[in-house]
């Protein structure tokens, strides 16, 4: 007697997702939104354009992430495309912070800076934590020579004192950085997953078409 094949297990038109509050990189990008509106509320100028730009920036790369996430389950090409966007917008953001130092003659640390690895052991996820750390770092350069920033503020004993308002933005802006080329790095994978996915499985238009083959077959 010929054994009757079992049939497959019906394929989700809308496939299950776990949400984007879930996905590393929106966390990231989100946390680097809450630093990026308190950083230029207190280092840039709230009329100019810049701080404008910073602050929208972030929010387009949170809301991108957060967007195509949402978008996965009918669209695969808009999700690959706001995911694309948010990277974009990171990486402006990116641009925005190196400018920051670099017109102060403020340092742009290296990924193997003492703070910065002191930084990525922390695994802040909160804007506390990181201002935790930034007072942390801010009070240890203000009483070793370790760090050297180009203009002293005033001399104290003899002895160059660094301003806090610099100290201060040299180390938030070094640490979102650190944040940018985690996240940035991540979403790059995430863009490459996102792909493969999409070259081998397709999107919605795919599932409807394999869904009524199937049911097609059934029929008949």
């Amino acid at each position: 007697m010929k054994e009757r094949k079992q049939p497959q297990p019906e394929e989700g038109l809308i496939p299950a997702h776990a949400g984007f509050h879930k996905l590393k990189t929106f966390q990231l990008a989100q946390l680097i939104y809450d630093l990026t509106v308190h950083f230029c509320d207190h280092f840039v100028d709230r009329r100019s354009r810049t701080h404008d730009q910073m602050v929208q920036a972030a929010r387009s790369g949170t809301q991108n992430i957060a967007e195509g996430s949402v978008d996965s389950a009918t669209s695969k090409k808009i999700e690959l495309k706001l995911t694309g966007i948010a990277k974009g917008s990171l990486a402006e953001l990116q641009l925005d912070y190196q400018d920051f130092l670099r017109q102060r003659h403020l340092p742009e640390w290296p990924p193997d800076h003492p703070a910065l690895l002191r930084f990525k052991a922390l695994r802040c996820s909160t804007l506390e934590q990181f201002r935790v750390w930034v007072h942390a770092e801010v009070n240890q350069m203000r009483n070793t020579d370790e760090q050297r920033l180009p203009q002293p503020a005033e001399s104290v004993g003899g002895r160059p004192c660094w301003s806090v308002s610099s100290l201060t933005s040299t180390v938030a802006a070094n640490g979102v950085l650190s944040l940018l080329n985690l996240c940035n790095y991540l979403l790059d994978r995430q863009l490459h997953a996102l792909a493969e996915t999409f070259e081998k499985e397709g999107g919605f238009t795919e599932r409807l078409y394999r869904r009524r083959s199937k049911r097609r077959d059934d029929a008949g």
